[in-house]
């Protein structure tokens, strides 16, 4: 029987009422092409780099991409002010997100620095001044996006 003693005084406890690990196993190959993967969770559509010049630049309006990571504690932090904001704004607004880890050409070709990263996109190309990175509260957040939607409509 394994045991752990945490300090001198503890009772010493047993691991081997724990269940074993179990090794995980992939069948997808390595060398495998990427595949079109485009997951929607509430009103925000998670993409990846092979559906970005579709989803994003083809688009017929206005696209809010969101750059994150899992690993991101501030991308955590305002991801229910996003789905708040795609599902206020769905009807004059598309709202995609994309992985940082998952996209790095898309993170080159748009320098993305800072996470979470916001960049609008209008007629296929970056709306100028529409970039910010960072934590945001969702007040703040949407009047960054009330602001973005009244320039492009006057442009």
């Amino acid at each position: 029987m394994d045991k752990i003693i945490l300090s001198s005084t503890s009772t010493p406890l047993s691991t081997s009422s724990l269940p074993p690990l179990r090794s995980a196993t992939s069948t997808a190959s390595l060398s495998s092409p990427k595949k079109s993967t485009t997951i929607t969770c509430g009103a925000i559509t998670e993409i990846n780099e092979s559906d970005f010049q579709n989803v994003v630049l083809n688009s017929d309006r206005p696209v809010l991409v969101e750059f994150v990571a899992t690993w991101c504690g501030p991308c955590r932090l305002i991801s229910p002010a996003m789905e708040s904001v795609a599902q206020e704004y769905g009807d004059r607004l598309t709202v995609v997100k994309i992985d940082h880890d998952a996209s790095p050409k898309l993170i080159e070709e748009y320098k993305v620095y800072g996470l979470p990263a916001l960049v609008l996109f209008k007629d296929g190309k970056e709306v100028p001044e529409s970039r910010r990175e960072g934590a945001i509260t969702k007040a703040k957040l949407k009047e960054y996006v009330d602001a973005l939607l009244e320039s492009i409509s006057v442009a």
